[in-house]
């Protein structure tokens, strides 16, 4: 590898595609060595091939598996000499319906995946953060962990939780000179919602837009990362349905609340599971 000494570093779990793909493209724009973590081996490699030569390492990661993430992060830390100045905790998956509905088995692996996986990410890199002046962990969470989502129940807990986490570990990591970060966008056009809906011709962005809601481009999310891990706010929201929740959530909830129940029956657009 590549990789110069001095050189920033950023590690990111779901990095074979969606918003980890995209970071991963625009911190390397910047100049830094990305770390790019997933189960998706043939997805990894199409990130790596977007980035300079020599600039990324591939680390097969089921953020589930502490010894996987123990191996990876130790990988990583062999070629960057032990630095690691961003962990982009960031893999996630999102699967809706009635929670009654729902099968057990696609509540633990969400749990799993977006909860104690990332969990187990902050606490597998916590040495690394903490040995590399002024690092941050970055945590996605989204706009449903700003206001519960109907039929996106367990997704929108899991990301109420991350987003506790966020701010829990700002005040509990500064003494070791750590920052906290997370992004809390709207729906962003990945592939997370780009499948068709069961019992539809549509797909979920379509889906979406045909009913008002704002899809923005993925495009926004790298420099809303950058923002993040250099700006002194714990969360970021990306784009402006997640500003406008985060206002209205502040500010006039009663109104919000009507909205959120006027949009329903859109919850099943988050097809998956796919990890970001």
């Amino acid at each position: 590898m590549a990789y110069q000494s001095g050189q920033k570093t950023i590690f990111i779990t779901g990095g074979a595609s969606g918003l980890g793909r995209e970071v991963g493209r625009y911190f390397a724009g910047k100049g830094w060595f990305v770390g790019i973590a997933d189960v998706n081996e043939a997805g990894m490699a199409g990130t790596a091939a977007m980035l300079p030569d020599g600039k990324s390492s591939i680390h097969k990661l089921d953020v589930t598996d502490r010894t996987q993430w123990k191996t990876a992060v130790e990988e990583f830390g062999k070629i960057t000499g032990g630095r690691m100045d961003v962990l982009f905790n960031n893999a996630g998956i999102g699967t809706g319906g009635p929670i009654e509905e729902m099968a057990d088995e696609d509540i633990d692996l969400m749990l799993a995946i977006n909860l104690t996986g990332v969990i187990s990410g902050t606490r597998a890199c916590f040495e690394m953060l903490k040995n590399t002046p002024d690092s941050c962990v970055l945590y996605t969470a989204s706009a449903a962990g700003i206001y519960g989502v109907a039929d996106l129940s367990v997704y929108s807990a899991s990301k109420f939780a991350v987003r506790g986490l966020a701010e829990s570990h700002d005040l509990e990591f500064k003494k070791h000179g750590i920052k906290s970060r997370s992004l809390m966008p709207g729906f962003v056009d990945t592939g997370i919602i780009g499948e068709v809906v069961e019992g539809t011709n549509q797909t979920g962005k379509e889906r979406l837009e045909a009913a008002g809601v704002m899809v923005s481009p993925v495009s926004i999310i790298g420099p809303a990362a950058w923002e993040a891990v250099h700006g002194d706010k714990v969360h970021k929201p990306v784009n402006k349905m997640a500003k406008q929740l985060a206002f209205a959530a502040r500010w006039m909830p009663g109104r919000l609340r009507k909205q959120q129940t006027q949009l329903a029956d859109l919850g099943d657009v988050l097809a998956g599971p796919e990890q970001k």
